[in-house]
């Protein structure tokens, strides 16, 4: 049975004795709703999504339980795998339109392409769907076969496809173009286990150590893996310096150095982070921060530095315990307080703690929990009409028609005054018809999505990233941090 030992772990191993009448007590609990309840009560359901659950949640947000499925499923993460068909695609309520497929995957195989769309999956309509279920129901699917309909662009007939997903190599490293000449750009998706490697051949394609400066982007970058984080934030400082500390209850203080072999690169690095910027991203931002070696652009990051240790379990389950904090070579630590808990009061601040910090050239950073960006950047705010045009998908259905009839699109393409005044005819069919004022303040931002979604669907989302990347403010003002504009 794995709840006693499973209490020993969160109760700071308790003598057995004292923990003896409280197991008992729990389980008298189960036999009666077992015996008497009106319903049959299963002991998986009671235990692994009630009792140990909810044990859990009093000690801190992110101690966690892992059935055998859920287990399963964090050591795929572990192995940077995930099963899926293989396609990219455009979500937008009640409709789901394929940008890319990805070569020798079940989607390219089977002969999906840009520009389809996808009507259903097992059965279930997509139109009526909201974006939340939508992405709900696209998950499920990748987990077994799948049945789906599918529209060509251009045929009325509705095609039957059935995939079968496989298991792919996640890569952590999404995108990787240069910006400007000699300015290289990397977005890092998450620290999975070969994260480290990836950044650094990723570098080397763009130039190695003769590019001039790099932009490396970790929002929404959930964290992951520690040592391909510290692999990645000894690319760039110098060997000997502090990347991260640990302190715990039941640990001595822990530091983690730079390695004496590190040849780091020496250019100018900015990174972007946003509010969804976590755990492992944190501390290669707060390393590259406090030593002077990056300037940190965008927005507060989440602020999530709690030391998850895994305990397998029996019957193939395990659970994710707080063990320690992360501090940042200054000292400051990565997590936010919590409430709620018995985190509560080791993550309060002090109250005569100023939260103020110095990097090694004295320059004043702040505590509290997360990483305070050196530059706060926000993104461009949605207009009335930027969120009429998303939400209709009227840009992905624009290109999906653009692209049928012009098949020789190359990279030198732009969007030409005429292509403009289509969208605009196509818009008013569809009864989106905008004031002139708010059309024209609009235009620039219209050509640059329809480039986006135009080279999604001929060249690949990765050109339609670098195509948006021209605009995106936060890069913008990486580049002129790092002297590139």
């Amino acid at each position: 049975m794995i709840l006693l030992p499973l209490l020993l772990l969160a109760l700071g191993a308790a003598p057995e004795e004292d923990l003896e009448p409280l197991v008992k007590r729990l389980i008298g609990v189960w036999v009666i709703a077992e015996q008497n309840a009106a319903y049959p009560v299963a002991p998986e359901r009671a235990f692994y999504e009630g009792a140990i659950p909810g044990m859990l949640r009093r000690l801190d947000p992110h101690s966690t339980f892992f059935d055998p499925g859920q287990f399963e499923q964090l050591q795929q993460l572990e192995r940077s795998t995930t099963k899926g068909f293989g396609s990219v695609v455009s979500v937008i309520p009640g409709r789901v339109i394929i940008l890319q497929t990805l070569p020798d995957t079940p989607s390219a195989r089977s002969g999906l392409a840009p520009g389809d769309e996808i009507l259903s999956v097992n059965g279930i309509r997509l139109a009526g769907l909201d974006q939340e279920e939508l992405m709900g129901l696209l998950g499920q699917s990748r987990q077994q076969q799948a049945q789906l309909e599918v529209r060509k662009p251009g045929n009325a007939r509705i095609l039957q496809f059935v995939l079968t997903p496989q298991q792919m190599q996640s890569p952590s490293v999404e995108r990787a173009f240069p910006l400007r000449a000699g300015i290289g750009y990397l977005r890092v998706a998450s620290f999975d286990s070969q994260a480290g490697k990836q950044v650094r051949e990723a570098i080397e394609k763009l130039g190695g150590a003769a590019l001039k400066g790099l932009v490396l982007d970790l929002r929404n970058n959930p964290g992951g893996l520690m040592p391909p984080a510290l692999e990645t934030a000894a690319l760039f400082l110098r060997p000997g310096q502090k990347v991260v500390s640990v302190r715990g209850r039941k640990a001595e203080e822990a530091e983690v150095k730079v390695p004496d072999s590190a040849a780091p690169y020496t250019f100018p690095v900015a990174v972007l982070m946003n509010s969804r910027s976590a755990s492992a991203s944190e501390i290669v931002a707060g390393a590259l921060q406090d030593h002077d070696r990056a300037v940190i652009i965008g927005e507060p990051s989440f602020g999530k530095g709690l030391v998850q240790s895994v305990y397998p379990l029996s019957h193939g389950t395990a659970m994710a315990l707080t063990t320690a904090f992360y501090y940042t070579p200054s000292g400051r630590s990565i997590q936010r307080p919590l409430h709620g808990g018995q985190l509560d009061v080791a993550t309060s601040p002090a109250v005569e703690d100023p939260h103020e910090y110095r990097t090694d050239s004295g320059r004043t950073v702040r505590g509290g929990g997360g990483i305070q960006p050196d530059q706060a950047v926000p993104l461009e705010a949605t207009t009335r009409l930027r969120a009429v045009l998303d939400a209709s998908g009227s840009f992905t259905s624009f290109a999906t028609d653009f692209v049928r009839k012009n098949p020789a699109i190359g990279e030198s393409f732009n969007v030409a005054p005429g292509v403009v005044d289509d969208f605009q005819v196509f818009l008013s069919q569809r009864n989106i018809r905008p004031a002139m004022n708010e059309w024209l303040s609009e235009l620039e931002w219209v050509r640059n999505r329809l480039k986006t979604e135009i080279f999604n669907q001929a060249l690949g989302v990765e050109k339609g990233d670098e195509v948006e990347a021209q605009r995106d403010p936060q890069i913008l003002a990486a580049l002129k941090a790092i002297g590139a504009l």
